[in-house]
């Protein structure tokens, strides 16, 4: 668990915005179209994208990292700059928080077949117009719907 949850539960309690980052992880499949990993949540069961708080001492790319791998069992690299943002609002133990997620892309390289919270969430492999159907978060559907990967140009050969 993130070292500054603590301080985020602070923040809203207080009626502060709080932030968490997210990975949206993405892949390829044979035909080159993209994939996205949807995971589901531990108490509502609903369709998200790996998220958490961020992390002291940690980037917020790697932090989605390190969410992505626990959260969905993929490993693989995080595009540094971020995808986009959502809102949401968090249901804490007496209110309800806003909290602003920074989204990062996580390109899969390895799926684990066992992983930290495997045994409390699903995953699904979808392409993004799928994958925003189930997604609650207008903000997060609307970005997963217009996922875009910059593909560097091939080079021309000698």
């Amino acid at each position: 668990m993130a070292v500054t949850k603590k301080k985020a539960v602070r923040k809203a309690k207080k009626g502060e915005r709080i932030r968490q980052v997210a990975a949206v992880p993405f892949r390829l499949n044979a035909r080159g179209d993209i994939e996205v990993m949807l995971v589901t949540s531990r108490t509502t069961r609903r369709f998200i994208v790996p998220k958490g708080w961020p992390m002291k001492g940690k980037s917020g790319h790697k932090a989605a990292a390190i969410e992505a791998r626990e959260e969905a069992g993929v490993l693989g690299k995080t595009l540094k700059e971020p995808a986009g943002t959502y809102s949401y609002w968090k249901r804490l133990a007496s209110r309800f928080a806003r909290v602003d997620v920074i989204v990062y892309l996580l390109e899969v390289s390895e799926e684990l077949e066992n992983w930290q919270e495997g045994n409390r969430r699903q995953r699904a492999w979808l392409a993004p117009a799928d994958a925003a159907i189930l997604i609650d978060e207008p903000d997060l559907s609307t970005l997963v719907r217009t996922l875009s990967i910059e593909r560097p140009a091939p080079t021309a050969s000698k």
